[in-house]
């Protein structure tokens, strides 16, 4: 019997407007000096999702990964400033970058299907 290949189901403008939603409302919030812990984990759960997505599904997308990943290392320090000090900041010099981060997931988010967003979110709920 022939093997079937898995049915690709495309993302939908909702889910992507939900994964743009989180991303923006958290780094908006982290503009206007509202930034917190839980604004931090919707932000960097977004990205990494993308990013570990597009990396499992081998994108062609030209400095997709790379762009991300600048966003990522970002995203560690803004994370270990906040635990250290408990103040939760994206500073003005960091913001283009994780800007920059957010931009290519929206972009990326497009060209990959929904279950390897759902499974790629659970793989890293999993290792956390």
């Amino acid at each position: 019997m022939k093997k079937r290949k898995p049915l690709r189901v495309p993302v939908t403008r909702g889910l992507k407007d939900i994964y743009a939603m989180d991303m923006h409302a958290a780094y908006q919030a982290a503009v206007a000096c509202q930034f917190n812990v839980v604004a931090f984990g919707r932000l960097a759960a977004a990205i990494m999702v993308v990013r570990s997505s597009l990396e499992a599904h081998q994108t062609r997308l030209p400095d997709a990964i790379e762009t991300l990943d600048a966003a990522i290392a970002i995203l560690r320090e803004v994370r270990k400033k906040g635990d250290e000090t408990e103040v939760w900041e994206i500073s003005e010099s960091e913001r283009p970058v994780v800007l920059s981060g957010i931009e290519m997931a929206e972009q990326c988010i497009g060209t990959l299907d929904v279950a390897l967003l759902a499974q790629t979110a659970a793989n890293l709920l999993q290792r956390a």
